[in-house]
Parts: structure tokens; sequence; C-alpha cells
């Protein structure tokens, strides 16, 4: 099968969060494990990822030397994280691949994804990123055009648009690679946000995309049979926090609608991932949520919540 794999944030850092080198070396090494599990099976797999810890440290150097140099644009944070995680996945995935005796090549696409320049979300930017500062602190930032908010009894935050993902610019290379045997990373951290300016050209943006709605659309623009978010728990979870609570298994994508209307899943977590497998659903393909420790039962259909046409 062409699956895509979309790794969270949690598989590229340590269990507290961190992001150290080390901390990032190790997570990815063993969430290579079950990705070549897969290739070893002869899946065609395309894997895209988080990087939420990742950019959240290239926020912290921006704070900390903001009144020496121009803080880095979002648009390059996306793409010097997609590259940082995309070699870390190719020399492990080459070590991981070579000792179950596959020869499969594994490259990187550093991958844009466009956004409406006219998106709603450009005028109310709601989405925090980075750490609290203090105004002070805050302030070499703000005069960089960036924009803060207070949040009482904690401090400054920023905060930028998410707008919503309409196409993959650089899925064709992706698929290109896959047609050639490669195992593929791509699209990581939702893409690089990217809109078409005035006269047709193509411009970097201050936003982030969700991950997980981007990587429906990669899915489908690939044509994958499958698209599995990875993620720290074995199922989606219906009437949580209730004596009724009970995990949820195969369902088919107008049922699963109905659900998310009523279990209203959090927007900042379970709610965009059962979105996006819905959204692939609908387009034909099965989506589904489960952990990376489960991920070759989900792939055969015995493990994780299971979203079908």
């Amino acid at each position: 099968m062409r699956i895509v794999i979309a790794l969270g944030g949690n598989a590229m850092s340590a269990p507290d969060g961190k992001a150290r080198p080390e901390d990032q070396h190790e997570a990815v090494r063993a969430a290579a494990e079950p990705i070549a599990d897969l290739a070893a099976e002869g899946h065609d797999l395309l894997l895209t990822h988080g990087n939420g810890p990742q950019v959240g440290n290239i926020l912290v150097k921006n704070e900390l030397a903001a009144a020496v140099v121009p803080p880095v644009p979002l648009s390059w944070c996306g793409a010097q994280t997609q590259a940082t995680i995309g070699m870390l996945f190719m020399n492990y995935l080459d070590a991981a691949l070579a000792r179950r005796g596959v020869s499969k090549p594994v490259a990187t696409v550093v991958s844009r994804t466009l956004v409406a320049a006219d998106d709603p979300a450009f005028e109310r930017r709601t989405k925090p990123i980075g750490r609290y500062l203090s105004h002070e602190d805050a302030q070499p930032l703000i005069d960089h055009g960036e924009t803060y908010v207070e949040v009482v009894g904690r401090g400054w935050r920023r905060v930028v648009a998410s707008p919503e993902p309409q196409e993959p610019l650089d899925a064709p290379a992706a698929d290109a690679l896959l047609a050639q045997g490669y195992l593929v990373v791509a699209s990581g951290g939702g893409g690089i946000p990217t809109v078409r300016n005035a006269d047709g050209g193509l411009e970097g943006v201050e936003a982030v995309i969700d991950k997980d709605l981007t990587a429906a659309l990669v899915a489908r623009r690939i044509r994958a049979d499958l698209l599995v978010i990875a993620t720290d728990v074995d199922h989606v979870m219906i009437g949580w926090g209730s004596p009724d609570a009970r995990p949820l298994g195969t369902v088919p994508a107008a049922e699963m609608r109905a659900v998310a209307a009523r279990e209203r899943f959090a927007e900042g977590s379970m709610g965009p991932k059962v979105e996006a497998v819905t959204r692939f659903a609908e387009g034909g393909g099965t989506g589904i949520i489960t952990s990376l420790a489960r991920l070759g039962e989900a792939v055969t259909g015995s493990a994780g919540t299971r979203v079908t046409p």
C-alpha cells in the first residue's frame, strides 16, 4: 500500500517536551524503527512530522538576539526545521532499513503549503506560539512587527495566523520520488506557509499551518491508500472523563462527523486529527489515529481508530 504517516510533535522530542539535540536524536531513532518495519513489508511510505518544539527553540534564539539581529521569519523557521528533522530521519531510517536488509533510499523534500492571502485567519491572529515574555523582553520583537498579547498572570505571548491549507505545492516532487522507490519525508510542520502574491509569485508568510490537515491534503494528492496519524494514544476516546468513556474503533466518515460534532474534540489536540482523517476518508481513503507503538497493527486493521469512506 501507499501510506502517509503523520508523526506528532511528541515524536520529535523527549517525553517531557524538551527538544535538545540529544532528545531529538533519541526520539527520531525510536520513531524510525516501526516505520522501517512497514518499509520492509513492501509499503510505499511518505512521512510527515510536527516541528513545534524545534520552531520553539528558534523563537527563543530570536528573542535573545532581537536587539542585535532581525528575527528569523516563521517561513524560514519551517524550512530550517524541515531540513534538520529530515536529515535525522534520513540517517536513522538508513540505518534501520540496513539492519533489516532493505535497500531503499530516503529523501527529504523541503515543502511549501499554499494558503489564501485573504484567509480570514490573517485578520484574527489567535494561534499562540513560543514562550511567555515580560513586556520589556517582548518589545524588541514587537518593534520588528510581531504581534504579542498579554495573558494576565502569565506574561506576553506571540500570536500568529493559522490559515487553512489549500495545496501542498511540492507534493508532485514527493510523488515522483515515491515512484522511484524512495521513502520520502515531506511537508513537516504542516508545510512552509506560502501565498501567491499580486504578480503570481510565491512568498512565505508569518503563519503556522495545522500539520494534520496538510497531511490529509498530501495523502490525497499522492493517491495514498492510508493516512495514519501517529500520536500518544492508541485510539480516539469518546465520552472522555465520564464513566461511559470508551475507545472508538472502525467508523464510516459520516458517523465520525456526527461523533466529532457531539464530542467537541479539543482544537489544540485531537480535533484537527479527527478532522484530517475524516476529510481523507470522505475523499475515498482510510484514515487512522493511533500510537506510534501500534503503527504496524493499525495498518493491518487490528489497532487504532479507523475512519472509512
